[in-house]
């Protein structure tokens, strides 16, 4: 395959890239407005140009130019997308609605570099939000020829479910795939992508359990570096990559009382079999996990109790960020620079990387149908 060139915006540490990377494409450039985690980012896509910056001040030809991008990658975060529902009856209120900005500005990149394809990847409470109008509002920028000279972007999206895709988690994402003047069927290009992936590892979709992502990390280290134990997986063996050593591997400090609280909890119990009452906005708050089940969606505050369900099966304490990573579908060789609290917000915001291989492949098949309608 020919080397497609991506950008990835709102990039974070680069999970979306880390998928498109595994897939053969070349991450020309990326933008992450947080400098603490596009140090990450930086660290290992080395050969990509990081614009550590906020993304409109760079959403312009100085930065960006016409045709240097096969595929635009990135999720605007859904903050951005609050508006009063009575503006949508007016006139580009979407697109000229300030609170929107981190939406326009990805539109704006998308005007300059006119790519191939783009996928914008966003919590899947965006499609009801406002009773789907900002949903419509989105579709319509893409749309709209007055928005690119006269080109236009046929929309189709999926919700995608993490655990179809050979990822132990339950974390579902809507991913919405724009094509330059020509329609597609979604359905079909993501059965091409499932067919030619099956060739190549039969395996990839099988159900992966948190034992299968965790069972060889063995015991927290001190500075995070861990041997690896021999593979127990498939999953492990895809994720390794050639590794025999990883990083992150750092249990939290919990005090006494969360540690007391936690021998008193079972696999599949939360905080409701303690006799206190314990605030937290959570309902999974202080939930042990199980082995042979996948988890649910890896937040930003799996390190702590109150956070979710995010316990280990057998040892009182939470995920270690590698464990978190390994549930996230990162390579073992993806290292993840910060404190703590940079890092478990690094892993939690995360498309995960395997997911992302899937969504590449999407992407191939596209410009194959692409090609064979530009001959």
């Amino acid at each position: 395959m020919a080397k497609y060139n991506v950008i990835d915006l709102f990039s974070g540490c680069g999970g979306f890239s880390v998928g498109f990377e595994r897939a053969g494409y070349r991450i020309i450039k990326a933008v992450e407005y947080d400098k603490t985690i596009a140090v990450s980012y930086s660290h290992n896509h080395k050969a990509t140009i990081m614009y550590a910056e906020d993304i409109g001040k760079i959403d312009n030809e100085d930065h960006f130019t016409c045709g240097e991008s096969d595929v635009i990658i990135g999720g605007p975060p859904c903050q951005g997308f609050s508006m009063a529902g009575a503006r949508i009856r007016e006139k580009n209120a979407f697109m000229n609605d300030p609170r929107n900005f981190l939406f326009r500005h990805y539109v704006n990149v998308v005007k300059i570099v006119r790519p191939k394809v783009f996928l914008l990847e966003n919590v899947k409470g965006i499609l009801s939000k406002d009773k789907g109008a900002i949903f419509k509002e989105i579709v319509s920028a893409f749309s709209n020829p007055d928005n690119f000279e006269g080109d236009r972007y046929y929309l189709h999206y999926k919700v995608c479910k993490a655990v179809e895709y050979g990822v132990p988690q339950q974390r579902e994402r809507v991913v919405v795939i724009g094509v330059l003047n020509h329609d597609f069927n979604i359905d079909e290009v993501f059965e091409f992508a499932r067919r030619n992936i099956l060739k190549k590892d039969k395996h990839f979709f099988d159900a992966v359990s948190l034992r299968d992502a965790i069972s060889d990390l063995g015991h927290p280290t001190i500075d995070g570096i861990t041997e690896l134990q021999p593979c127990q997986s498939r999953y492990q063996e895809f994720l390794r990559e050639g590794c025999d050593k990883t990083s992150n591997h750092i249990a939290s400090k919990h005090n006494a009382i969360a540690i007391n609280r936690m021998q008193h909890i079972e696999v599949g119990q939360n905080w409701e079999v303690l006799n206190e009452d314990i605030h937290s906005v959570h309902s999974g708050a202080y939930g042990r996990l199980a082995w042979d089940k996948p988890t649910m969606t890896i937040t930003t505050r799996f390190d702590t109790p109150a956070g979710g369900r995010f316990i280990h099966p057998v040892e009182n304490r939470t995920l270690t960020p590698r464990e978190a990573a390994r549930i996230q579908s990162f390579p073992d060789s993806f290292e993840f620079l910060g404190n703590k609290t940079i890092v478990c917000r690094q892993i939690g915001n995360a498309v995960p990387p395997k997911m992302a291989y899937f969504l590449a492949n999407v992407v191939k098949h596209i410009f194959y149908e692409y090609g064979k309608t530009k001959r």
